[in-house]
């Protein structure tokens, strides 16, 4: 974990919290790696937590929305916002969860050109339509996800969702994030 993840040099604290430590062996359990952007926040336990909180709230919580459906939010953005860390993350996160590695190449790379249902397809214009221009979000636009299923709580967490991945696209991109070379080969 002495690795430098980012272009900035932010040693982890020293000594970090057993439930930290506990945390991070779970991911290397569960994903055979501990994420870099999990490494990059271990300088400050505060924004390590409220980073781990966040996310664990909005993608592995309870929704109405699939954790497929969040890890393509997360793609979307990311592709937007031209996140590598995220793109090559979340990608892998997709390819994973829908057992296709075209739907997730194709994700990342443009998803308007993934054979994407209806109902996805709405969900993710409306997502890149949050990402890019939030402020011209309409009634009409959320009338537009309501009538392919979604419920207000549903558009909240889509929403949600893109409010913290352009936050966290921002931060790992002007931080130099590097993916970690495990999600290139991933669920190929």
């Amino acid at each position: 974990m002495t690795r430098q993840v980012t272009r900035l040099d932010l040693p982890a604290t020293s000594e970090l919290p057993e439930r930290t430590k506990r945390y991070l062996q779970l991911c290397e359990e569960k994903l055979g790696m501990v994420p870099n952007v999990l490494q990059a926040y271990l300088f400050d336990m505060a924004k390590f937590d409220a980073f781990v909180a966040m996310y664990s709230d909005l993608m592995l919580g309870e929704s109405g929305l699939s954790k497929l459906e969040r890890e393509m939010i997360a793609v979307v953005v990311s592709s937007i916002n031209r996140c590598w860390y995220c793109q090559v993350a979340h990608g892998a996160a997709v390819r994973e969860l829908s057992g296709d590695p075209a739907l997730g190449e194709a994700m990342v790379m443009n998803y308007r050109a993934a054979p994407l249902d209806q109902r996805t397809r709405a969900m993710l214009d409306f997502a890149a339509l949050v990402t890019e221009a939030s402020a011209k979000v309409s009634d009409a636009d959320r009338d537009g996800v309501r009538a392919h299923g979604f419920t207000d709580r549903d558009i909240f967490d889509i929403i949600a969702v893109v409010g913290f991945f352009s936050m966290t696209n921002r931060v790992a991109s002007a931080t130099g994030m590097e993916p970690n070379p495990d999600y290139h080969a991933q669920a190929r």
